[in-house]
């Protein structure tokens, strides 16, 4: 038995029942087929704009576990913005993932900017204080996750609380998913990742798609940038890096130093990754898989307010599925939506046009 406990923990809950565990689930969701992955579930105490409250998620927990003793605790995104939260609950439950010293090492803006100077890694310029001209830069939130946090400092509005400015590259989002081991990066794969951009958030996560391949000069850079960065800030576990490949090079934005938004199409039946996150964390030798063929995922938004959400019949290969009755507002998750293909392309349109095949079925009941 594992205890996961994330904003989302459908994709931990799925990856922990393909290992073989009883996953217990803590999240703000709660969504249908969380609830029924989970051995037990509970709505974490927070939200989406505030973040986790951090005074009531160990008595959340406590209920939630009860007599059981989990195995261990697998966190995913939520804590970056209170990596002290991890501190608190390493005193209950035996962490199976990064301590909050490794998260603040790479999420602090000037401590990523600090290593990635000292190994040679291209990373965005970045500052605390706005720019004379604020065309060509962007806002950013400190352990900001899935995009929505990210604005053009050009916006009208005072930035949020804390944010700090980082100069725009173009280019095509580019994830890197690796295993932290001794020291080491172990590469698990890359995928591409695209946005869903709505007024209020230009650069909103969309989804990503699994590379069957990738250039090899390139991928060898990348990994000795994340084994530098690994041995220097003692990353375990699994996590990504994400980057933005352009015309002017390949940029480090962030390393996530959990599983993330990727797990969906990169675990499977046969290729565990939580297995292999749990070994990594332990110390002991891990087997990263290989992959064949192209998996993509994304996730469908509703564009509209929808006073009360329908009770639908779910095709095959979607997820996180909202409950009947809902009520959600504009810009709020409805559903994750996958495909599969030979090719990256071909997945990438292949799941972009479900999400348009399905999304009528919800707009109608929108106000």
């Amino acid at each position: 038995m594992i205890l996961v406990v994330a904003i989302s923990g459908r994709s931990l809950a799925a990856a922990a029942r393909r290992a073989g565990y009883r996953p217990l689930v803590a999240d703000l969701f709660n969504d249908t087929d969380t609830c029924r992955l989970a051995e037990r579930a509970t709505i974490l105490p927070g939200s989406l704009n505030d973040g986790i409250d951090g005074r009531e998620i160990l008595p959340s927990l406590r209920k939630l576990v009860g007599q059981d003793r989990p195995e261990a605790l697998v966190y995913g995104s939520g804590f970056e913005r209170r990596p002290e939260i991890i501190d608190m609950l390493a005193e209950t439950f035996p962490i199976a993932g990064n301590s909050a010293d490794a998260i603040r090492r790479v999420k602090d803006p000037l401590s990523l900017a600090s290593f990635c100077a000292e190994i040679g890694i291209p990373h965005p310029e970045i500052r605390f204080e706005p720019p004379k001209d604020r065309r060509g830069w962007l806002t950013k939130v400190p352990g900001g996750a899935g995009g929505s946090h990210v604005r053009p400092a050009t916006s009208f509005g005072p930035s949020p609380t804390g944010s700090y400015f980082q100069r725009h590259v173009p280019g095509v989002g580019l994830s890197a998913l690796f295993l932290a081991e001794r020291g080491c990066a172990r590469l698990v794969g890359y995928s591409r990742q695209w946005p869903s951009p709505s007024a209020a958030s230009p650069f909103r996560y969309g989804g990503a798609v699994r590379l069957p391949r990738f250039p090899r000069e390139k991928g060898g850079k990348i990994s000795r940038w994340l084994n530098d960065l690994v041995a220097r800030t003692g990353l375990v576990g699994l996590c990504s890096a994400d980057f933005i490949d352009g015309p002017e090079g390949t940029f480090l934005l962030e390393i996530n130093p959990r599983p993330g938004a990727t797990l969906d199409i990169f675990d499977g039946e046969d290729t565990s990754l939580l297995t292999q996150h749990l070994r990594s964390v332990r110390g002991e030798s891990i087997e990263v898989p290989v992959f064949r063929g192209a998996v993509a995922s994304a996730i469908a938004y509703a564009s509209r307010p929808i006073p009360r959400f329908p009770e639908l019949q779910w095709p095959p290969l979607t997820a996180d599925h909202q409950r009947p009755g809902s009520e959600l507002d504009a810009g709020d998750p409805v559903c994750t939506v996958l495909a599969q293909a030979r090719s990256a392309a071909a997945a990438e349109r292949a799941v972009k046009a479900r999400i348009s095949e399905l999304s009528p079925h919800w707009e109608e009941y929108a106000g």
